[in-house]
């Protein structure tokens, strides 16, 4: 499963996006996206030709297949558990948390239930979460060996 940053990443570069591009193309038929990833990429879409090109071109391929993942209502109640444990044991103060380390929190238990590798930069935010409960994640396609 890809995070918003693989997307976001990919649409500044030209080096990203092919990068992005032959990743997909590998790990296409594997591939799911979050719709807490699509909401996010929705948000940030700048204006309704970008939202257009943005569900004709990224998120239909997904609904076409039927690769798309809702967090589950387990993942749903798990999320305040999670909060609460790095409240407790690692500090964490709630006023402060930002709303992606929260989708972040849902995305990686979806990864955890169907067995997904969570793709992502964001490394210092999803090791903060493993701390309470295992999932796999590994950094975006450049820096990474998908041969």
């Amino acid at each position: 499963m890809l995070d918003t940053n693989c997307f976001v990443d990919a649409s500044r570069t030209d080096t990203h996006a092919a990068a992005f591009t032959e990743f997909c193309a590998w790990a296409a038929p594997r591939l799911y996206l979050s719709t807490v990833v699509a909401a996010e990429l929705r948000a940030g879409a700048g204006s309704s030709k970008d939202r257009r090109t943005l569900e004709r071109q990224i998120l239909a391929p997904y609904v076409r297949r039927g690769r798309l993942l809702n967090p589950s209502p387990s993942a749903w109640e798990e999320l305040g558990t999670t909060l609460a444990a790095l409240v407790e044991d690692d500090g964490l103060v709630l006023r402060t948390v930002r709303r992606s380390f929260v989708f972040d929190i849902l995305i990686a238990r979806s990864c955890r239930e169907i067995g997904a590798t969570l793709v992502s930069r964001n490394a210092a935010d999803l090791s903060r979460i493993a701390k309470v409960f295992a999932f796999d994640f590994v950094p975006p396609f450049p820096s990474q060996n998908h041969a």
